[in-house]
């Protein structure tokens, strides 16, 4: 920690500037990472008990409950956007004095789990944005802090005259501290945000496979 602080002490304010923003990006990177990390796991964990009561379940109305317990699973929210949607048309069925529990339109239905799928989807790909961002950015940020370096090595050796270790090495090592620093911020976001894409990925799957479970049981209950 100490040869930490004595490179950053040693830099000039340029430096500084561009390592303070690579901190930044760093610190706030990390920090999502950890809220996706904590939102998936919750994501996996509910939905694999709500997928439980929903195949366990006889009525869809005892799902409905399961789902209400369940806030953090996409599965229940899409559950709950189908189930509103067949609601609604047994509602309108019943007004028009047609039989008691059927439905007029099964592409309604899965138009509005579909629609649920891309709000869920919406909501698990929160954060990753600026992951990606981190990830492409920092490199090239750290990249013009090297350059700075550089450029300051040029000036004190065309000052002094002089190409020793004294004359370069402040230049060269803040130019090193800067790459450095851009590539530890870049490449935990990078790691992380094809970690999540991954992720995010097999979620959509489950999602789009408990739709057509979801269809397949209202066509058998409901036509």
């Amino acid at each position: 920690m100490n040869e930490i602080a004595q490179a950053f002490a040693a830099t000039g304010p340029v430096a500084k500037s561009v390592l303070g923003v690579l901190a930044v990006f760093s610190l706030f990177s990390w920090t999502l990472m950890l809220l996706k990390l904590v939102q998936l796991r919750r994501a996996d964990a509910e939905n694999r008990s709500f997928i439980e009561e929903f195949r366990r379940a006889t009525r869809l109305a005892d799902v409905q409950t399961a789902a209400n317990k369940s806030p953090g699973a996409p599965l229940a929210g899409v559950f709950r956007s189908g189930y509103l949607e067949l609601e609604a048309q047994v509602r309108v069925m019943e007004r028009a004095g047609q039989t008691s529990g059927q439905i007029k339109s099964l592409a309604a239905v899965e138009r509005a789990l579909q629609r649920a799928i891309g709000v869920e989807g919406a909501k698990l790909l929160r954060y990753l944005p600026f992951m990606a961002t981190t990830a492409s950015a920092t490199p090239f940020i750290g990249l013009f802090g090297t350059v700075w370096g550089i450029m300051t090595t040029f000036h004190a050796i065309a000052a002094s005259g002089s190409t020793s270790i004294v004359t370069v090495a402040p230049g060269i090592a803040e130019s090193l501290v800067n790459t450095a620093a851009g590539l530890a911020a870049a490449i935990p976001a990078v790691i992380a945000y094809n970690a999540f894409l991954g992720a995010l990925r097999r979620q959509r799957g489950l999602m789009e496979d408990f739709l057509l479970e979801f269809l397949n049981l209202t066509e058998r209950t409901f036509t």
